[in-house]
């Protein structure tokens, strides 16, 4: 087939978990026919009302300003834009261990060729409507229970799935990213299928 497929991946910039799985999608993306898009949801809207540890806590309100950053970008710039600057937040966020506030989302901007300006949106809460609104599209499918990363992509017979991960470090690459996918749309794409879960036993592994 060479008709490609568009698949939306919805993520957190502060999610190791999902920076992992976004950057096995762009390796999707060199292997097999998918257009891959990028979406905003956020552990902060996610995580409100429960019962945190306060670690967590203040990271989920440092949380706010890089997804309202997102969003101002996406308002303005459109996906291309989102996903250019999801690579230049998760690589500083991520492979750089840089700390959540202005000084990252300027530089991030930068990177990503767009006005450091909108680093501004940090600190924006009108831009918390279309940030759940976003949030709430892309977690619908899948419910509340699960976080960060979530896709929708089409399924084996071509109906939409939406389903929470893969989870998975390193992330893969080449053709064992394709393997990958297609598993993954193959259980996905099973109906009643559910779950297949194993613990963790490694940090993510960004190489």
């Amino acid at each position: 087939m060479n008709e490609r497929a568009s698949v939306d991946m919805w993520f957190d910039p502060i999610c190791p978990w999902a920076w992992l799985t976004s950057r096995w999608l762009l390796e999707v993306e060199r292997v097999r026919p998918v257009d891959v898009r990028f979406h905003v949801m956020s552990l902060s809207v996610l995580n409100e009302g429960r019962e945190l540890p306060d670690d967590y806590q203040e990271l989920m309100r440092n949380g706010w300003g890089p997804v309202r950053v997102c969003v101002a970008v996406q308002q303005r710039h459109g996906a291309d834009a989102v996903r250019a600057l999801y690579t230049a937040l998760g690589t500083r966020i991520h492979l750089g261990k840089e700390p959540l506030g202005p000084d990252l989302y300027v530089a991030a901007l930068t990177d990503a060729g767009l006005d450091p300006a909108l680093a501004e949106a940090a600190g924006d809460s009108d831009l918390d409507p279309p940030l759940r609104a976003s949030h709430e599209a892309g977690m619908r499918p899948v419910g509340t229970d699960v976080g960060t990363p979530v896709i929708h992509a089409p399924g084996p017979d071509g109906r939409q799935v939406a389903f929470f991960g893969p989870v998975v470090t390193p992330a893969p690459k080449a053709e064992a990213a394709g393997r990958l996918w297609d598993g993954v749309l193959l259980v996905a794409g099973t109906p009643g299928f559910f779950e297949l879960k194993r613990s963790r036993d490694l940090d993510p592994i960004f190489d």
